[in-house]
Order: structure tokens, then C-alpha cells, then sequence
């Protein structure tokens, strides 16, 4: 009773279709959270998505504890040697010529830098991104974001124009066999920006799985083409790998299927594994005249070194387990138990995405299948698993699934037998 009267009188509710969970959250270890009761929740979504070694993964926790009674923050002009180790180790990573970054705080305060810098770079101000996109709810970022957070606010920034989801499940566009045309509808698109814009085109910025939009995997061969849409028009192609990068969908980095190098790639969530940290990686060819131009973008905790010490060893866990390697293993074992559950479950109309992110569509009309979700949702917390739901209107039937890369095989096939009786008890 005392948390609900704390939550009412002294808590700012900062998302409006969601709300806090009635449980206050004590303790988590590796894939498992932990009420203050001492209930035990699988965690499906990695925190925030974010937390691909799991929770207090013990090298993390060292690292914090060293770092922190060594060197914590610095004045922003300042370097220490955990930032000038993660650039060299992090650009190592990345295919050429991507081999200059900044370290910032989160998805937001990159994708505004991103912006910001290809703007500049440009000369021009037009943005691009998709119709279900979040990048973040800062200025720019906000204004490219078109799943929610547009409604109230005032007028958003000219020149950002939206750009059809390309839904293999939920086809705009078909062709003869009744397949997304993607290719059409990418043309389409560009036509409508094109009749738009103001002949100032800056950037396209893009998820290559859209996450909080459903989970929208691009089809093969969609990014190659937005890449050359870009290059017609002098644009910057901005890559948003927030939840997507380091080894979630079984490969580094999931532009990597395509064969595209984007001009700036952002990174976050899944960099920090859950602590906030941030990257904006270029090359040194956009960041020269950047700097040329003056360019300017810099906050509180840019470059700080702890959470960069922090990256430090999220690389060394990576690169040392394999972890690439560990999410297409246990994503095939997820989608496959997905798939099974799709064949007992007509309520499952899709399953869809990449390595340890994958989206799960129930179907039954629109606002019947929202509220199936919720109810799923509900369901699976009283059985002891966390999942979460898109929270688009229409949508709020997709679960995203993006469990810790470090979860046992045991524990995704315990998400899986908790999922189903959850499925059986609110669908039948």
C-alpha cells in the first residue's frame, strides 16, 4: 500500500499508454529478476532491452568497482586511457571506413549527433526515417520518430519525412504472388519525398530491424537499395543499431547480412549491456569536415570513462564467448520452439527477426488482439516470465523477445513452457 501511495504522489508517469509494474524490483542475476517479496521473473527483454550479458554479470560489476575508485568522470576536454582503448578496440570491429567515434549516453544523445553531424556535413536539413521508427525523444531525434510522442507537442521540425515499413506480415504493396513489394514500395516512397522535399535532403535514418515498431525485419536486399536511394540524392545513410548491435541477431553488427556500410552508425543499449553508454562511429573522412565546419555536440558525460571501461569489458565478453555465435544458436533454439507453439496456437499469426530478437505477432483483429497481448503479457508475469509488448495502437499483440545472449538453453525452454500455458490459459 505504501509503494502505491509513492507512486502516486511522488512519481512522474513517463509513458502515457504504459504504467508502472505493480511489483518494486529488488535485486537480478544473469537472466533472472527478483522481487522485493522474492519472486523470481525470467527476464525476456534484457532490462531495457539492453542487458545482453544478463544482470550483474560478475566482470562488469568488477569493472565498475575498479574503475570507479580509480577514475569515474572527467571534464569533457580531457581523455583517459579506458576511452582512447574502446575507440581502437570498438573501430576494430567495424568494416572500413568506419574508424572515428564519440562516446555519449544513450540512443537519444547519439542519433541527435548523428543528425546533427550529417546536417552539417551536408549543408542540407531533410531527414528520413520510417513510419514506425523510434530513435529517441530528444529535438531531432524525436522528429524522426514517428511511433509515437508526435501528438501535443507543438509543431515538429520541417523537413522530416516519413517512409513506408516495409511488413513482409502486413503487406502496403504486393506483387503477382501476393508478396510485399518492396521494391515498389520503396520507390513509391521516395517519389512522395521526393515531390516534398525542398531539395534539401540530409539523411535517412533507420533501424535495420525495427524493434519497437514490431519487430520489422528488412527484407534482403531493402538496405542496399535505401543505401542507393541516398547516394541519388547526397544523402547520409545513418544506421540506429541500438538494439540490433554487438551480436544480438547472431552477427556483430546486422547490417552486416546486407554487405552495407553506413556513412554514421549509432550505437547504444547493448554497448553498455544495460549501463549507459553510447557511440556515434564515423569515418574520418565525414568527421574532418565536420570539424571543418565547426562542429559542436558534446554533453556532461561524453568520453567519461567509466561506462567506457565498461565497454571495455562488454568487448572482452563478447569476443571471448563467442557471443555471436551463442545468440544464432539459442535464437534457432527460441524460433524453433516458437514455431512449434505457432503450430498448437492459430492465435500466432507470425514469427519474424534475427539471433536473440524476434517478434511474435498474434492475430485476431486489431483491438482483440491488443488486448489478447495484454492479456498473455499479464499472464506470463503471474507465471514468472517477463515479456514485452510493442505498444503501438494495433500492435499490441507483438511480443519482442530479446532474451540476455548468456541465457541457458534451459531458460529459453522454460520462457517457451511458460509462454505456452500463458497462450493456452488466455486463448485457449
Amino acid at each position: 500500500m505504501q509503494d502505491d501511495i509513492a507512486r502516486e504522489r511522488h512519481l512522474i508517469r513517463y509513458s502515457g499508454r504504459g504504467s508502472f509494474s505493480p511489483e518494486v524490483i529488488d535485486r537480478a542475476s544473469g537472466s533472472t529478476v527478483i522481487t522485493e517479496d522474492g519472486r523470481e521473473l525470467l527476464d525476456f527483454t534484457s532490462g531495457q532491452m539492453s542487458a545482453i550479458l544478463g544482470h550483474s554479470h560478475p566482470e562488469i560489476v568488477a569493472t565498475i568497482r575498479a574503475q570507479a575508485e580509480r577514475l569515474d568522470h572527467l571534464y569533457s576536454g580531457m581523455l583517459s586511457r579506458p576511452v582512447l582503448d574502446l575507440a581502437e578496440r570498438l573501430t576494430a570491429t567495424l568494416p572500413d571506413p568506419l574508424d572515428k567515434a564519440v562516446f555519449l549516453t544513450t540512443g537519444a544523445e547519439v542519433n541527435e549527433a548523428a543528425l546533427r553531424m550529417a546536417k552539417l556535413v551536408t549543408g542540407k536539413y531533410e531527414v528520413v526515417s520510417f513510419a514506425r521508427s523510434w530513435h529517441g525523444m530528444t529535438q531531432a531525434a524525436a522528429n524522426a520518430t514517428y511511433s509515437a510522442g508526435r501528438a501535443g507537442y507543438g509543431p515538429p521540425a520541417p523537413g522530416n519525412f516519413a517512409l513506408p515499413v516495409p511488413d513482409r506480415f502486413r503487406p502496403d504493396l504486393v506483387d503477382a504472388d501476393g508478396n510485399l513489394d518492396w521494391r515498389r514500395q520503396l520507390d513509391l516512397g521516395f517519389d512522395l519525398i521526393d515531390a516534398q522535399s525542398a531539395g534539401s535532403l540530409a539523411a535517412c535514418l533507420v533501424e535495420p530491424i525495427l524493434s519497437s515498431g514490431g519487430v520489422v525485419d528488412l527484407p534482403p536486399g531493402y538496405l542496399a537499395a535505401l543505401r542507393d536511394k541516398c547516394r541519388e540524392r547526397g544523402m547520409l545513410l545513418i544506421l540506429d543499431e541500438a538494439q540490433t548491435g554487438l551480436c544480438r541477431t547472431g552477427d556483430w553488427y546486422a547490417f552486416e547480412r546486407d554487405g552495407v556500410v553506413p556513412d554514421i552508425l549509432t550505437l547504444s543499449k547493448t554497448l553498455g549491456a544495460g549501463l549507459p553508454l553510447a557511440a556515434v562511429v564515423t569515418s574520418a573522412e565525414i568527421e574532418q569536415a565536420a570539424h571543418e565546419r565547426g562542429y559542436l555536440f558534446f554533453t556532461t558525460h561524453v568520453n567519461d570513462p567509466l561506462p567506457a571501461a565498461v565497454g571495455n569489458t562488454v568487448l572482452d565478453v563478447l569476443t571471448r564467448d563467442r557471443l555471436d555465435l551463442r545468440a544464432r544458436e539459442l535464437g534457432d533454439r527460441l524460433r524453433t520452439g516458437l514455431d512449434e507453439l505457432a503450430v498448437k496456437h492459430p492465435v500466432i499469426g507470425d514469427v519474424r527477426g534475427r539471433g536473440l530478437l524476434v517478434g511474435l505477432e498474434l492475430v485476431g483483429g486489431s483491438d482483440g488482439a491488443d488486448r489478447l497481448g495484454a492479456a498473455v503479457t499479464r499472464r506470463c508475469a503471474e507465471l514468472g516470465l517477463h515479456m514485452n509488448i510493442v505498444q503501438l495502437p494495433g500492435m499490441g499483440g507483438t511480443f519482442r523477445i530479446a532474451p540476455p545472449l548468456t541465457a541457458t538453453a534451459a531458460e529459453i525452454d522454460r520462457g517457451l513452457e511458460i509462454l505456452d500455458k500463458a497462450l493456452t490459459a488466455e486463448a485457449g
